[in-house]
């Protein structure tokens, strides 16, 4: 069994900030793979041994919808497993999740084997280029931390649009 990742990017036209439901994207990207942090997974162990924590903003904090975040920044600076954050100086923002997400169904079936996070960066959120993202336990900047972490270019988001960005984990 391996680790998998899959990013769905969708991009739609909201001049007046409206909501994206109902909505036609203007541009869809998918693409796969990215690199799990040593942290992000100690954090899958612990909470696995029942050492996780409601509580915001902690290393331990468990990814629920009230605390899972997406993260996008500006910096291509190439990943490694002992980031703990975005590497973005500046240009950088963690959206919190869509309402019901995350996403898993339990079973004990091979779709048991994937978690799905959302989150949607409207008008005024995070434009600039997108060239890293990641996601995380936290949507405070510098708390909680990064499970996961792609460096790679998704486009420049620019006022007038949002963009809703979705990763699917998954082992298979």
């Amino acid at each position: 069994m391996e680790w998998r990742c899959h990013l769905k990017l969708e991009k739609y036209h909201t001049p007046n900030g409206e909501d994206i439901a109902g909505l036609e994207p203007y541009e869809v990207i998918e693409r796969d793979d990215n690199l799990l942090m040593y942290g992000g997974v100690s954090c899958l162990w612990q909470c696995l041994l029942g050492n996780g924590t409601a509580t915001a903003d902690q290393t331990l904090t468990y990814f629920s919808n009230a605390r899972a975040a997406l993260g996008v920044g500006d910096s291509n600076t190439a990943a490694a497993a002992t980031q703990t954050d975005l590497q973005a100086s500046s240009n950088k923002l963690r959206k919190a999740m869509d309402a019901t997400y995350p996403q898993h169904t339990d079973a004990t079936t091979s779709g048991a084997a994937s978690i799905v996070f959302k989150s949607t960066f409207g008008s005024s959120d995070a434009n600039y280029a997108w060239q890293e993202w990641g996601t995380f336990n936290s949507a405070t900047a510098a708390t909680g931390r990064m499970l996961n972490r792609k460096v790679e270019s998704l486009g420049t988001k620019s006022s007038g649009t949002s963009w809703a960005l979705t990763i699917t984990l998954s082992i298979a």
